[in-house]
């Protein structure tokens, strides 16, 4: 199949330290994903649930590439259905026989996958408007279906952690694609949802032809300086006048969380985004909010 072998040694290379970087748990645990029922019931996609006065708004979590809507918010779901919200997370840009490892496929296509889901939980629960929370590809591909599908008006707030907001050069791995004529088509062709978060890519262009942010939604991002995925430090980030933009060891000098980390297991990271989807009851989110 590839009779020049040497010129496809990058493409291998590529792929191999791609594996390596994005690779999101064990084999085992994805075993008990795959396992896992896609509801996960008492209040963590249970379209039964209400919103109650105190949190009106529900919250849509979405993974990132290679997440799923179960691993990828194991401390994240269930620390905000303790505080009486009614939580929702999807799968979305599945390949066909890939299974657990999802937001692999257009990410255009994923965020009309988004829309649907949104206006289910909007349907179930009554309201007009979900906030909602987003880690790695989950945090900026809502911008797509926020500026270009319609869901600035659906949308209360859009919460970034470590989003590929503008790209990312994945540490200069782009590069080593991009030195292999056909590399960047022939690796889309087999997942796009991450050549399209290549920078340079088409996706990325026609994003981020409209402006960072849109009228009407609020946009929080938090971003680490430990970000192995998402570079050059600070692409993460948005402009706009209705944007925070928070740098991890901001709040904790001594969080050393990576790129996973901060979207997955992080506490302190949780204890800011339940600041901000209850400014009015939020305490400072520092280094002890690790235990709160």
């Amino acid at each position: 199949m590839f009779e020049n072998r040497k010129l496809f040694r990058p493409l291998f290379a590529f792929l191999s330290a791609l594996a390596l970087i994005l690779g999101v748990g064990s084999t085992a645990s994805a075993a008990a994903a795959a396992d896992r029922p896609s509801t996960v019931s008492s209040g963590w996609n249970d379209f039964s649930c209400k919103p109650s006065a105190a949190h009106p708004r529900p919250v849509v979590l979405v993974h990132g590439t290679l997440g799923n809507s179960v691993d990828n918010w194991l401390v994240m779901a269930p620390y905000l259905v303790k505080r009486g919200y009614c939580v929702f997370s999807l799968d979305y840009g599945k390949l066909r026989g890939v299974p657990v490892l999802y937001g692999l496929g257009p990410i255009d296509k994923s965020a009309e996958e988004l829309a649907v889901f949104v206006d289910k939980v909007r349907a179930a629960t009554g309201v007009d408007k979900v906030d909602m929370v987003g880690h790695s590809q989950g945090g900026m591909m809502p911008r797509y279906y926020i500026n270009f599908l319609g869901g600035a008006s659906k949308v209360n707030h859009l919460i970034g952690l470590a989003p590929s907001s503008h790209g990312t050069t994945m540490m200069g791995l782009t590069k080593l694609m991009d030195s292999v004529p056909g590399a960047r088509k022939a690796l889309g062709g087999m997942a796009q949802g991450l050549t399209d978060q290549a920078i340079g890519s088409d996706f990325l262009k026609k994003l981020n032809s409209s402006p960072d942010t849109m009228p009407g939604v609020e946009y929080s991002v938090i971003a680490t300086k430990y970000d192995q995925v998402v570079t050059p430090h600070g692409t993460n980030f948005l402009a706009g006048p209705n944007v925070r933009n928070v740098m991890l060891q901001d709040l904790c000098p001594l969080d050393f969380s990576e790129h996973i980390a901060i979207g997955s297991v992080d506490r302190i990271v949780v204890h800011w985004v339940a600041n901000l989807l209850d400014p009015a009851n939020a305490e400072p989110t520092t280094c002890a909010s690790v235990v709160s």
